[in-house]
């Protein structure tokens, strides 16, 4: 019941903040123009992450806005640490957004909420 509580005030938490993406399904990454964004990924405007910035979502093709996931990564180029907000994504594209990142200096492990 402990788990399904942190689920149930995530998902209070990503629907009182409006999601921002900036970085639309099918855009090329800046710095490394090979690797493709494969899920709309952007932000949760009004909120604060550890690296100061916006809490991170990456948003997948389930209707309903439930949170889905959550990415934990670590990126040793940057010296940081994140977490990332999976919103309404398949188990498929919770995979590939993991397999974006665990190349180059970064790793992630994804917590998936159970279904």
């Amino acid at each position: 019941m402990e788990d399904e509580q942190f689920w149930v005030r995530l998902d209070e938490f990503v629907a009182s903040h409006r999601i921002r993406v900036d970085r639309p399904k099918g855009l090329s990454y800046p710095e490394e123009p090979d690797l493709v964004y494969p899920l709309d990924y952007g932000f949760l405007e009004g909120t604060l992450s550890g690296d100061g910035a916006e809490v991170d979502v990456w948003v997948g093709s389930l209707s309903g806005g439930t949170v889905t996931g959550l990415l934990v990564t670590v990126d040793e180029k940057k010296h940081d640490a994140e977490l990332k907000v999976l919103v309404g994504c398949t188990r498929e594209e919770a995979r590939q957004v993991l397999a974006i990142h665990n190349c180059g200096m970064q790793s992630a492990i994804l917590v998936q909420r159970a279904t």
